[in-house]
């Protein structure tokens, strides 16, 4: 029987807007690729601005994306998250259950759900500006040794690091559990913003994902020698390089994951699915470049739609080519 992972994040709905040019990034003063915290105000405004664009609905966050591509790989998931007593938030959790996802839900009876506005580029790099609604209410006190039992791993997003209390204290309740933690960096600006607390609670965490920025915001140095550096933080670095794949290394082991050639439509949830596919390859005690394929594989599919959501036919071409590795 394979092990099981619990995920915590903000409980998102995603706004998954086509650009027309990265002009309108400008104008609206985001940086591209990155992801700004902004208030409903502000949100509606970026909604108005673009409403002339090509858009559409999913239920998202970065947590609940791997969440969803790890159970869709037939393990065992669960998520932990806040949203509002609305119709977004009856939303979420239907799509949870839908997904075979175990959604372990709190709610807020004065804030909405929130939601998280993905403004792709023609190049497929994507830009978040994100309204938390309800998920900024995710409190520490609200986390009970409970949730934690009959898990595995425990999965946690980036873009919950801002909120300190909280994230040290999941981190001492799954260990107190004997859950395995990982933790994603999710974003460069956030890993920046949080760095000194960030190398404090990598000390506690047992596999670290990072892309090749948030890895360089860590290190200040490359690629290849930010796995090197993170890896003396925990048990398993990841540091993922996009076109030209992933490098992994535990200990004395250094992988390097080569990508494949695909087309590259919409990055949203590229590494999200990465942590998925790695995460559902150690639930299946696969070793680590078994492991990293399985995340190669996920996001080689991922980039190849718009959003972070894929359909049943997607999903068994990907079992097959997990299927297929040697």
């Amino acid at each position: 029987m394979s092990k099981k992972t619990l995920c915590l994040g903000n409980a998102l709905v995603d706004i998954i807007t086509q650009l027309d040019s990265d002009d309108r990034l400008e104008m609206l003063n985001l940086p591209k690729a990155s992801m700004q915290l902004v208030d409903l105000e502000l949100s509606k405004k970026i909604q108005n601005s673009t409403s002339n664009l090509h858009s559409s609905l999913q239920t998202g966050g970065s947590a609940a994306n791997t969440a969803n591509g790890i159970a869709n790989l037939g393990i065992g998931s669960a998520y932990i998250g806040m949203v509002g007593e609305d119709e977004l938030g009856e939303f979420y959790a239907k799509d949870m259950l839908d997904n075979s996802i175990e959604p372990k839900f709190f709610k807020s009876k004065t804030t909405p759900t929130g939601r998280a506005i993905a403004l792709i580029s023609k190049d497929g790099e994507r830009t978040f500006a994100t309204y938390l609604g309800a998920a900024i209410e995710l409190s520490a006190d609200l986390l009970s040794k409970e949730l934690f039992e009959g898990y595995d791993y425990f999965h946690i997003e980036g873009y919950l690091i801002v909120n300190h209390n909280l994230i040290t204290r999941a981190i001492e309740l799954a260990k107190q559990e004997g859950l395995k933690v990982s933790i994603d960096f999710a974003s460069y600006n956030v890993v920046e913003d949080n760095l000194g607390f960030l190398k404090d609670i990598a000390k506690n965490v047992d596999i670290i994902f990072a892309n090749e920025e948030e890895a360089t915001a860590f290190t200040s140095q490359d690629a290849e020698e930010s796995v090197k550096i993170i890896s003396q933080y925990c048990d398993i670095a990841i540091v993922k390089l996009g076109k030209r794949g992933s490098l992994i290394k535990s200990k004395e082991i250094e992988i390097r994951i080569a990508e494949k050639e695909r087309a590259r439509v919409d990055t949203t949830g590229a590494g999200d699915m990465y942590a998925a596919g790695f995460l559902a390859g150690l639930c299946l005690n696969k070793d680590l470049e078994y492991c990293g394929k399985m995340g190669s594989i996920l996001v080689g599919n991922v980039i190849e739609v718009y959003g972070a959501k894929m359909d049943s036919e997607r999903w068994i071409k990907i079992r097959e080519e997990i299927d297929s590795i040697e």
